[in-house]
């Protein structure tokens, strides 16, 4: 016997869906902004180990720099990201959304043992979830933070002067630079593991963020 369960409501699914290609254009045109300038690299002692980005990488794809084509795409598109975000984190406040994502005291240590499932080092079964579980938790709240730390720093580096305040709190100029940067990286590992744990949880998951329900096989009474 099958169920037809609620999982998304539909401004949910407009945000997500609105989001990801917005945050694909924002990290592109970054990169078109950054490759200007690519001023970073992980060092030991001095010693390269490895610079983001090597000449090699731009000879081997044939990369021209197209600063001023990246900065008039992302100014555009930064504005729409920041409407989606706060349109987001609006609804799931006045919705009630947010108690579904809000991380409690036991969600990390339920979080470890999602992982240790996941990777298929343990298995205990999982804790009861409702909507989303621990690991998830911590990460859609972690990307919430993220991009309110996107924001707020690429405003620093966008008018550092207007923004002087912002730029002081985040130790610079430079500082304001490397951590949105940084952040960029981490957009980029949570694309990856997203689209992972998608492909894995299969299709019943993701029909859930595109039409908003899940189908639940259930045993009858005669079984």
């Amino acid at each position: 016997m099958k169920r037809i369960i609620e999982k998304h409501p539909l401004a949910i699914r407009w945000f997500h869906w609105v989001n990801f290609p917005i945050l694909a254009i924002m990290i592109w045109s970054g990169l078109l902004i950054y490759w200007a300038n690519d001023a970073y690299s992980i060092r030991v002692f001095d010693q390269l180990i490895f610079k983001f980005f090597p000449q090699s990488f731009y000879k081997a794809l044939h990369l021209k720099q197209r600063l001023a084509e990246g900065m008039a795409f992302h100014f555009v598109f930064m504005w729409i990201f920041f409407l989606n975000g706060f349109l987001y984190v609006l609804y799931t406040w006045i919705s009630g959304e947010w108690r579904y994502l809000l991380p409690d005291k036991n969600s990390f240590k339920e979080a470890w043992a999602v992982l240790l499932h996941d990777l298929h080092l343990s298995k205990k079964p999982l804790p009861t979830q409702k909507k989303y579980n621990a690991a998830q938790k911590i990460a859609y709240s972690a990307i919430i933070v993220m991009g309110l730390g996107s924001i707020l720093t690429g405003l620093a580096i966008y008018k550092p002067i207007q923004f002087q305040f912002i730029c002081n709190v985040f130790g610079g100029y430079t500082s304001c630079r490397l951590i949105h940067f940084i952040l960029t990286i981490g957009y980029c590992l949570f694309f990856l593991i997203h689209i992972i744990q998608v492909v894995v949880a299969g299709w019943n998951n993701f029909r859930g963020m595109v039409a908003g329900f899940e189908v639940v096989k259930e045993e009858s009474e005669k079984d």
